[in-house]
């Protein structure tokens, strides 16, 4: 099955009555340049992970933008054993996307559900919520409300994770 494109992607959405905005951009391949290009689109955005384990089991993180991931203590969180980044090979075949476009809605391309959802608690309350809809040269926002029921339709219901803010003492 061929990965699902931008477009495909919005159909989607439109599918299921989610109303979504989408600011097209240079690629930014780093938060920071996202940051830069991105003006003043307002509500949450996001550091996305894709991770495996030694037993080939496959993660996707999702964080607010300003999170401190400790890749040391994720594992024993997830109960994940220890954890690596996956190869933009497996990226690709998996989710349907490269490295820099790593993005929630790149479940829509995992219908087998090899990839388990992990969401930051604090992401998942801004509004709105706004992520690469497949590629790195656009983002798009959608309702908190929305994005759980684009998880629900995709089948995958997220681990709830909190990280803090970095600079600030961990939760």
């Amino acid at each position: 099955m061929a990965a699902a494109t931008p477009d495909d992607l919005f159909r989607h959405l439109d599918s299921l009555g989610i109303a979504h905005e989408t600011v097209w951009h240079p690629p930014v391949f780093t938060v920071a340049e996202s940051r830069a290009l991105r003006g003043s689109l307002p509500g949450g955005h996001s550091k996305n992970l894709f991770l495996k384990n030694k037993k080939g089991q496959l993660w996707l993180v999702t964080a607010a933008e300003d999170a401190a991931v400790d890749l040391k203590l994720l594992p024993k969180t997830l109960e994940a054993g220890r954890l690596s980044f996956g190869k933009p090979e497996l990226l690709l075949e998996v989710l349907g996307v490269e490295p820099g476009s790593v993005t929630p809605f790149a479940l829509i391309n995992d219908p087998d559900h090899r990839v388990t959802f992990a969401l930051d608690s604090r992401l998942a309350a801004m509004e709105p919520l706004n992520f690469h809809p497949l590629t790195n040269c656009a983002t798009t926002a959608i309702g908190a409300a929305d994005f759980h029921k684009f998880l629900a339709a995709s089948g995958h219901v997220p681990i709830d994770l909190t990280f803090s803010a970095i600079g600030e003492p961990q939760a």
